[in-house]
């Protein structure tokens, strides 16, 4: 069954879709036409993400209009105008400037949600530095490796958080000049300064250095399962994809509010959590506080929010307690909802439908491509479980790799192999920061390699297989987790599945499937068997698991994303590596 928002929700047929013929909209697409929707720096002094997000709205008939409601966690809330934005903004940018922090230093933030975060990211931005967000459930060993890698001048963060997981590091990191502190009175040291008292004596009047849309921007780090983490550079142009996305994809108005549950030591908590929406002059809601199915049912509602962007990971857990917003709140406001993290199972568009009363956005990208790719946009139909279809100006395939410098792109449909893009977007990382060979290596044959499997089907939709690296090879078949996990949703006990390959000398890896139920349901032995039968049934014998085990939660990092290498490495008994993003790891 298929979908589309229009014509499903009474507030979505008051707003005309952006893209409302998504293949007329794909080839008369141009990056210019969505430059000159842009205003660019006063007397032709460049491009700055800033200047697009802040000032130009500071200065004009929005300097009134929200721009970031913060809902603490305590029941605080704040709501920053644009013309105030701009004025702290400004201030955040003198303070980097009387520091001694030039254009491309490295400013990172350990920080919640606070608004001292939205306050420097923009503020850094501003002032030509590069910006780095920091996961604040990072522990001291990804944190000192990120600030190192990233030559870190100046870090933000919290007096716990400093003591809790900087402190001992201050002599590994002798790039790291000085320390913001948002909750310190007064300055601690010299180089250990109250944030609170630095913007008090700052001017608020900044006028932004000219910005080559070159120029790098945001400095975001993979959290890879192994290894060093990547950091991936992104420049300012970067803001044509972010504001493009946000009218096609996201479907933005002028009169939206809208939410986005990520945090910005995510890629996405910046692209879609800070940029996105403040390009285009619209309410930010920022919500400090952790997962909470009631909060969030009370946020939505009260916030009006009208355009959602979560993770499977939230969606999955309203459908496990049982829980239907809609039926209990007024959503009427609500008129579309995006999904974004990791792939989003058939069975939670359908479960969106029910209890939301809209279907579910899935959409596809990755901190390398800085931008949303690959969406199911508003005025098309859904199919659940595809990513959808490339957003104009972009081209993307299904290729197989020939040899180290060529592929080969599949053109029939249905056919499994890796997706791969065009390089050219304006939001393509530029680099890994200090490891030019590997990314070079990213890019074969003139594309850009993403590592995803995929399959395209006969209209163009793309769909998600799973991760190269995750392929389970079983008895000569290619597994991806993904379509087991999906399929395992689909039966009406099961609320989450995670699916690893178990090393087998008979087969080479045995599909194992990992379970979490749905309230009334209990773990047996009879339910485990309907499970493997039902798994046979649906994908056949070489493809189902053969072993299913029960557990009451999944470990998933704060992103939302199910670890299958913790599950892997907790059942083979290998060592678990950092914890740090671990969902409960605080």
């Amino acid at each position: 069954m298929f979908w589309t928002s229009i014509q499903k929700h009474p507030e979505s047929m008051k707003k005309v879709p952006n893209l409302l013929d998504y293949d007329a909209t794909y080839a008369d697409f141009s990056w210019p036409a969505i430059r000159a929707e842009l205003q660019g720096l006063p007397e032709n002094r460049g491009l700055n993400i800033a200047h697009e997000a802040v000032d130009r709205h500071a200065d004009s008939p929005l300097r009134d209009h929200v721009a970031v409601q913060w809902l603490g966690s305590e029941g605080a809330t704040r709501a920053i105008t644009y013309a105030e934005l701009k004025s702290q903004t400004n201030r955040f940018a003198n303070i980097l400037q009387g520091l001694g922090i030039d254009k491309g230093d490295t400013v990172c933030a350990l920080a919640g949600r606070i608004p001292e975060l939205y306050i420097a990211a923009l503020g850094t931005l501003k002032n030509t530095s590069v910006f780095c967000p920091l996961f604040s459930a990072f522990g001291p060993e990804p944190i000192f490796q990120r600030m190192s890698r990233g030559d870190a001048k100046i870090l933000l963060t919290t007096e716990r958080y400093y003591h809790q997981k900087v402190h001992h590091l201050r002599d590994k990191l002798p790039r790291l000049g000085h320390v913001l502190l948002v909750d310190a009175g007064d300055h601690l040291a010299d180089d250990l300064l109250s944030l609170p008292r630095l913007m008090t004596e700052a001017s608020d009047a900044f006028v932004i250095p000219p910005t080559d849309p070159e120029d790098v921007a945001l400095l975001h780090f993979t959290s890879g399962t192994t290894g060093m983490p990547k950091g991936a550079l992104h420049v300012h142009n970067a803001v044509l994809t972010h504001y493009m996305t946000g009218k096609y994809v996201m479907d933005f108005h002028p009169d939206d509010v809208f939410w986005c549950t990520a945090d910005p030591g995510w890629v996405t908590g910046t692209s879609y959590g800070i940029i996105a929406p403040l390009l285009h002059g619209i309410t930010n809601v920022v919500d400090e506080a952790d997962f909470d199915a009631v909060r969030w049912c009370r946020i939505l509602a009260e916030q009006r929010v009208s355009v959602w962007y979560t993770a499977p990971t939230a969606i999955r857990r309203f459908m496990r307690m049982g829980i239907e917003p809609a039926r209990e709140n007024d959503l009427g406001h609500l008129r579309v909802i995006h999904s974004v993290g990791e792939p989003l199972n058939p069975e939670a568009v359908v479960w969106g439908e029910k209890a939301m009363g809209l279907p579910i956005h899935d959409n596809w990208w990755q901190t390398e491509t800085g931008g949303i790719m690959i969406a199911n946009f508003p005025a098309m139909e859904i199919r659940p479980g595809s990513m959808g279809r490339p957003l104009p100006g972009i081209e993307a395939a299904i290729v197989q790799r020939v040899d180290n410098d060529t592929v080969e792109v599949i053109e029939a449909p249905g056919v499994q192999g890796e997706l791969a893009l065009r390089p050219g977007w304006p939001s393509m990382f530029r680099d890994y920061l200090h490891d030019e060979e590997r990314y070079r290596k990213c890019f074969v044959g003139g594309w850009y390699l993403t590592g995803d499997l995929a399959k395209r089907d006969e209209d163009g939709y793309f769909w998600f297989v799973g991760r190269a690296d995750d392929i389970i090879k079983t008895s000569g078949h290619m597994v991806g987790p993904f379509e087991v996990e999906s399929m395992l949703m689909a039966h009406p006990a099961v609320a989450e599945a995670g699916v690893i390959g178990k090393p087998d000398p008979l087969i080479g890896e045995m599909v194992k499937a990992f379970v979490a139920l749905k309230p009334g349901f209990v773990p047996s032995d009879e339910l485990r068997l309907e499970l493997i039968g039902f798994a046979r049934k649906k994908l056949g014998s070489a493809v189902a698991p053969k072993e299913i085990d029960f557990k009451s939660n999944l470990p998933k990092n704060k992103a939302g994303k199910i670890m299958r290498r913790l599950l892997k490495a907790r059942e083979l008994g290998w060592p678990e590596g950092d914890l740090s993003t671990l969902e409960d790891s605080e």
